[in-house]
């Protein structure tokens, strides 16, 4: 039986002569297919080409937006930052002359002192209050003690002896390389060097915290504290009593540090001040910062 064919007839513009292809139904439908299965093939190459075009598109506009807003974060960083010092220089600032000139609240309000409400604590309040005052504790603190947190409460010598090797404020990350506010100042010294409390003062965490590793910090009332953070060892308990220039740890290198090295912070009202202005009236201050710029 015979197939059907199509017939291609060839003719030669020289010599005239025919000639006859014989082309099957099958062969063309075959080339057909191909010839279809190629257009869908491009389209596609054609639509995952414009596709990619227009993610690249929106990724480099998400990029330039992203850097936009990192520039302004840093910028609202940087007064976030200034601010919060100057508070902070602010309340130490009031904080002194409070206690120089003996400064006292007064009630605000009405003339008539009966809208002022309950004046005067009441039994239970004043039995836990005389309970308190006369416990064994407060007594031998008060006894012992008193004088000396009013000398000694604020921080007045170096924790360690060593030299300044990293400032307060907008540095570089060292692991990131960003812009990044360091909240104290860091002191070198040798591995394991004993790290000294610059006041009197209660302790009210010693133990390890996050980045900072091994950290203690110590309360020195009327809201200032100071921080010792990457520490080897510590050697003092929560809610310790300490004097200035007692032990509390030793230099160490835990926590999110790249090298042995003491992290001192003072803060005020739990803001950080820049530490140097305490640290410039040691004895050896001097000696200790003469290659660091201020």
């Amino acid at each position: 039986m015979n197939q059907p064919y199509f017939i291609v007839v060839l003719a030669h513009s020289l010599h005239g002569r025919l000639r006859r292809v014989h082309i099957p139904h099958q062969v063309l439908y075959v080339v057909l297919g191909l010839a279809l299965v190629g257009c869908f093939s491009l389209a596609g190459f054609v639509s995952s080409y414009a596709r990619m075009l227009w993610k690249v598109a929106n990724y480099n506009s998400l990029r330039t937006e992203a850097e936009s807003l990192r520039a302004r974060y840093q910028k609202l960083q940087k007064v976030h930052d200034q601010t919060t010092q100057q508070l902070a220089t602010l309340q130490l600032f009031a904080s002194e002359v409070s206690t120089a000139f003996g400064i006292k609240q007064r009630v605000d309000g009405p003339a008539d002192i009966a809208g002022e409400g309950r004046l005067v604590p009441t039994f239970s309040e004043s039995l836990e209050q005389y309970n308190f005052l006369k416990s064994a504790s407060f007594s031998r603190f008060n006894r012992t003690y008193s004088r000396a947190w009013l000398t000694n409460m604020r921080p007045s010598i170096w924790p360690v002896d060593g030299r300044l090797i990293g400032s307060f404020g907008q540095r570089s990350d060292p692991f990131s390389g960003e812009p990044r506010f360091h909240a104290g100042v860091d002191l070198g010294a040798p591995y394991a060097a004993p790290i000294r409390a610059t006041a009197d003062g209660i302790v009210t965490h010693a133990e390890y915290s996050a980045g900072y590793g091994k950290l203690v910090v110590v309360d020195h009332g009327g809201g200032m504290s100071t921080y010792y953070a990457h520490l080897s060892r510590i050697d003092v308990i929560d809610g310790q009593e300490i004097r200035r220039g007692e032990t509390v740890g030793a230099l160490g290198a835990t926590g999110r540090v790249t090298a042995p090295h003491l992290h001192y912070e003072v803060r005020v009202g739990n803001n950080p001040v820049n530490p140097y202005s305490f640290l410039a009236k040691s004895a050896f201050a001097k000696n200790a910062t003469k290659d660091f710029p201020f």
